[in-house]
């Protein structure tokens, strides 16, 4: 395998940065290997898939049998892999890039997150109590409602759809009364005053 590797690279006079196949051979390969999996599969009857959820049964070998089976046979897997390389070949499906925690995206996944900042925080507070990040949304909320501030405003703070959503925040507030009446006295005084 190493010596027919070496010829190749040699024949082809392949330098250090190019490709060691190129594209178009990766695209004949592929195309010759789907047309030997539908050969393969058209000569040989593979049988039929275990009924689904619904009582339907699919031909071993095909994406059907894949996605809707679901059969995870080697035929069925091979049939999808053969199909999703295509695809990529084509340019059709473009691999996710991973992200790391300083993607510039501005995007942490939840986890790290959790491993890495949460967690650590909790256990340099010595908090007795569980506490998630949730609960500190609804304090947030709560605190800014009962510092009176306007219900659209939090709303909006909170990206909540609707108003009876941040309206369900309200009923932590113990003084709620007290703050509305404090709120209209100084309404009246100040019309009093012009």
């Amino acid at each position: 395998m190493l010596t027919a590797i070496t010829a190749h690279i040699t024949t082809n006079k392949i330098g250090r940065k190019d490709l060691l196949f190129p594209l178009g051979l990766l695209d004949h390969a592929a195309a010759a290997a789907s047309a030997a999996a539908d050969a393969s599969s058209a000569e040989i009857d593979l049988g039929l898939t275990e009924p689904n959820a619904a009582g339907r049964v699919y031909r071993h070998g095909t994406l059907t049998a894949y996605s809707m089976g679901p059969c995870r046979c080697e035929q069925c897997r091979n049939a999808y892999a053969v199909y999703r390389a295509a695809r990529r070949a084509a340019g059709k499906d473009n691999t996710r890039t991973s992200r790391s925690a300083g993607d510039p995206a501005g995007h942490i996944p939840r986890s790290w997150f959790r491993h890495h900042i949460w967690q650590p925080t909790l256990q340099a507070a010595d908090l007795p109590l569980k506490v998630r990040p949730h609960d500190l949304r609804h304090a947030h909320a709560s605190w800014l409602l009962a510092g009176g501030a306007d219900l659209q405003v939090v709303k909006e703070r909170l990206g909540h759809g609707t108003i009876t959503t941040t309206e369900q925040y309200l009923h932590t507030l113990g003084g709620a009364d007290d703050t509305a009446l404090s709120a209209l006295l100084s309404i009246r005084r100040s019309s009093r005053d012009v």
